[in-house]
């Protein structure tokens, strides 16, 4: 694993996470109870920050009595099981903490607890997309994502159960995914099975006549992708995984578009695009959760796994293009993992370890001191969007030691 060795620039990368450890070393209290409901959260909440501590303890530069802390906050109140939950939120978010922990501390009662919910709610989540398969229907996004589907539950089970029945059951239901289907409104047009009707926050209906198909790692294709990967890289490998990953790799060149400074994705196709090839102008920012550099770790990860190295040179290719590109780094504007400097150094960091050049690995310098200059400018405590994941993966830049976090990125 690439880690920056530079001694002046390890010393700084350690002195700022632990100033921000400092900083989120006692849970705030909830004092509006509106907000109970962040507890449980890994992008906001407490069951997030108590992984900075984890890793840190893990570490020995870390104190273990303040993960219990984080941890018994992020169970402060009843655990979301239902709808809402998912990898980064609810009961399974809170699994997916503990099992973190649980290497080196006296979790296992509750994760036991947990596993059973879990596994209850990836069933049901199961039965439904297979319902609505039937009745030809197109998926919410919620249904296979990272976030808060089944890629996302996925994700926790290649860690916690990878010899278990389900994980299976659930690469089966993303090979089915990967079948192109009939567009619902263009009688004889195919578009990808995860073609969705979805509108994307913040974004118009009129936007989205016809659907579209995602392409990200946090609500598209590539975090399918990626979960298919590094199942079949740990030697979990369903009929068909190999070749519903090709399938998406040759969906993703198709879409990869040729810029001034090299290759980029879109974040999202519409159907008039679908038909014309056509995207809006770009490219967009260079984050893990939609931009080039997620996709493309997700790429770069089926490469391996298919010993495709065509698939391993144009992932490189589009990593190094965005990183660059100063018309796409001018676009990240705060030091989050979602979309920001953390999320960037997190991505190139694994992807320079399996990459086929090590140009990508020179960048790494140059996003840590990105990343230390802002780290600390976050208002937010939060894993995913805030201080706690920006503090972890200065940590993770530096240190040796490092618990497997990184699966609820789906980047290694």
């Amino acid at each position: 694993m690439s880690t920056v060795r530079h001694d002046d620039l390890a010393g700084r990368a350690s002195a700022t996470a632990d100033r921000i450890a400092e900083m989120l070393a006692v849970p705030s209290p909830i004092e509006d109870d509106s907000l109970r409901w962040r507890t449980q959260s890994l992008s906001r909440g407490a069951a997030g920050v108590s992984l900075l501590h984890a890793a840190r303890a893990h570490a020995g530069t870390g104190n273990w009595d303040r993960v219990h802390a984080w941890l018994k906050a992020a169970t402060f109140a009843p655990l979301e099981a239902g709808p809402g939950a998912g990898l980064w939120f609810g009961a399974p978010a809170v699994a997916f903490a503990l099992a973190t922990v649980a290497p080196h501390v006296q979790y296992e009662r509750a994760l036991q607890l947990l596993d059973k919910v879990v596994a209850e709610t990836v069933a049901a989540r199961l039965e439904a997309a297979e319902a609505r398969i039937e009745a030809r229907r197109r998926p919410a996004r919620t249904e296979y994502d990272l976030v808060s589907g089944l890629t996302g539950l996925g994700a926790h089970l290649l860690r916690r159960d990878p010899d278990g029945d389900q994980l299976r059951q659930l690469l089966n239901y993303l090979v089915q995914l990967t079948f192109p289907v009939e567009a619902d409104d263009m009688a004889g047009t195919e578009v990808p099975g995860w073609w969705t009707h979805d509108i994307p926050g913040g974004r118009s209906p009129a936007d989205f006549p016809h659907g579209h198909a995602d392409l990200g790692m946090a609500h598209g294709i590539a975090g399918p992708l990626a979960l298919m990967a590094l199942a079949a890289r740990d030697g979990v490998i369903v009929d068909g995984q190999a070749e519903a990953m090709d399938r998406i790799c040759c969906w993703l060149e198709a879409w990869q578009q040729a810029g001034m400074s090299g290759s980029w994705w879109p974040e999202r196709i519409v159907l008039a695009a679908h038909r014309d090839g056509s995207v809006l102008s770009g490219p967009t920012r260079p984050s893990w959760c939609y931009g080039t550099p997620g996709i493309a770790r997700a790429m770069q990860l089926a490469a391996h796994a298919l010993n495709a190295r065509e698939w391993l040179l144009l992932a490189d290719r589009a990593i190094l293009n965005s990183l660059s590109d100063p018309r796409q780094l001018v676009r990240i504007i705060d030091p989050g993992l979602c979309h920001g400097w953390a999320g960037l150094a997190a991505t190139v960091r694994v992807a320079a370890t399996d990459a086929s050049t090590s140009a990508i690995a020179d960048h790494l310098t140059g996003l840590l001191t990105a990343l230390i200059n802002t780290a600390e400018h976050c208002a937010a405590d939060g894993l995913i969007d805030g201080r706690a994941g920006a503090a972890l993966i200065l940590h993770s830049m530096t240190a040796t030691t490092i618990p497997g976090w990184e699966t609820c990125l789906l980047i290694n």
